[in-house]
């Protein structure tokens, strides 16, 4: 397969112009505009952000991909869709007033807010997937793929399951209806080591389905009740808990990848990933720890496969960032090094397997060439 192109931008700026600019002109570059818009609806898929968390997105970057669909004559619109666990954006509303609360408005974006499951998250569309191996119809929010036209705009950062989020984990994950998400989590259910758990209670508050109780100050997990949702083992800082499926985070990132597949087949995408805030967690939790990398700058790309591999290559080469989870777990004298950021700081992930299984299916490449801009 010919390499893909991916373009990208440090965050430098001269005196009198600003990010915006340098995103708008990144995008052009890139071939934005090569994409007939004239009277298609638009979909930019991207997370609002969890109440609490500041690592987001910032809106007036939303705007600038908005303005460029509109001077193309489309009908952009941003759209996310709902949790599988409690949280701030369980159902249309509540997510729409956390998308308020964190700045996401028809002023500040330039386009209207939709939440594409639904109120309840089960408005879905089944979509089968080209070539999928464990995903036959992923089950994806109704409103992305009732668009014409696809764009994700990734904030690129670690995650506490599948070592890193960009492109694909936020087209995959994050466009499917609560089903969806179920399906995609549910190749494993974690477990606890009585031996390592302090009793401190912060997986219990991450749980997505109140499935976990304390017996003798040590955690429990009800399995009948449990979704498989992982974020129990980002939450523990004593690596008490892990899945007892040792291949779920392996399944978990090529369903993504399916997910992804599912979604972006049969109609024009573009991709964009902000490297900047690189927090070890996603942004679903009700906090961003300090980032773990220094900010790195925005990519570019028609290949969603080629722009998250173009950032997972420049992440590995950054000197982590001090006082951070990442710095912290390297200066144990006990810890095992993996001399791999992601892995470095959430020792359970796996990553690799989303790209390779993306690429596998047809969805994008690994062999890019990074085109730099000032």
């Amino acid at each position: 397969m010919e390499k893909s192109k991916v373009y990208f931008t440090d965050f430098r700026v001269e005196v009198g112009t600003s990010l915006l600019d340098k995103l708008k002109n990144l995008c052009i570059k890139a071939g934005f505009k090569k994409i007939e818009m004239e009277g298609k609806f638009v979909a930019i898929k991207m997370h609002f952000g969890e109440l609490g968390n500041m690592a987001f997105i910032r809106p007036q970057y939303v705007k600038v991909i908005a303005d460029l669909v509109r001077e193309q004559g489309g009908y952009p619109f941003i759209t996310d869709c709902n949790t599988l666990y409690p949280g701030s954006r369980k159902h249309a509303l509540e997510h729409m007033d956390c998308a308020n609360f964190n700045g996401f408005n028809t002023t500040t974006t330039g386009c209207q807010i939709i939440i594409a499951d639904g109120l309840r998250g089960t408005d879905e569309a089944e979509v089968p997937v080209k070539n999928g191996e464990y995903v036959e119809k992923a089950k994806i929010g109704r409103a992305i793929m009732d668009a014409d036209i696809f764009i994700s705009l990734a904030h690129f950062k670690g995650h506490e399951m599948t070592g890193f989020g960009g492109a694909i984990k936020n087209i995959g994950m994050g466009s499917g209806s609560r089903a969806g998400k179920m399906e995609q989590h549910s190749s494993g259910k974690c477990v606890v080591n009585e031996e390592l758990c302090r009793g401190c209670r912060r997986c219990a508050k991450e749980c997505g389905s109140n499935a976990i109780t304390y017996e003798n100050k040590k955690a429990h997990i009800n399995h009948d009740i449990c979704k498989g949702c992982g974020r129990c083992i980002g939450a523990c800082a004593f690596d008490a808990i892990s899945n007892e499926d040792w291949d779920a985070g392996d399944k978990l990132d090529k369903k993504m990848a399916e997910y992804a597949q599912a979604v972006c087949q049969d109609r024009p995408c573009f991709h964009i990933n902000m490297a900047m805030d690189i927090s070890p967690n996603c942004d679903c939790h009700g906090e961003n720890d300090a980032p773990i990398l220094p900010d790195m700058g925005m990519f570019a790309s028609f290949d969603p496969v080629a722009i998250d591999q173009a950032c997972v290559d420049m992440a590995q080469k950054q000197t982590p960032m001090p006082n951070s989870q990442l710095s912290d777990n390297l200066a144990k004298a006990d810890w095992q090094h993996h001399h791999d950021h992601f892995m470095d700081s959430n020792p359970n992930v796996h990553w690799k397997e989303t790209l390779e299984h993306a690429e596998k299916i047809g969805l994008g490449t690994r062999e890019y060439e990074l085109v730099k801009m000032k």
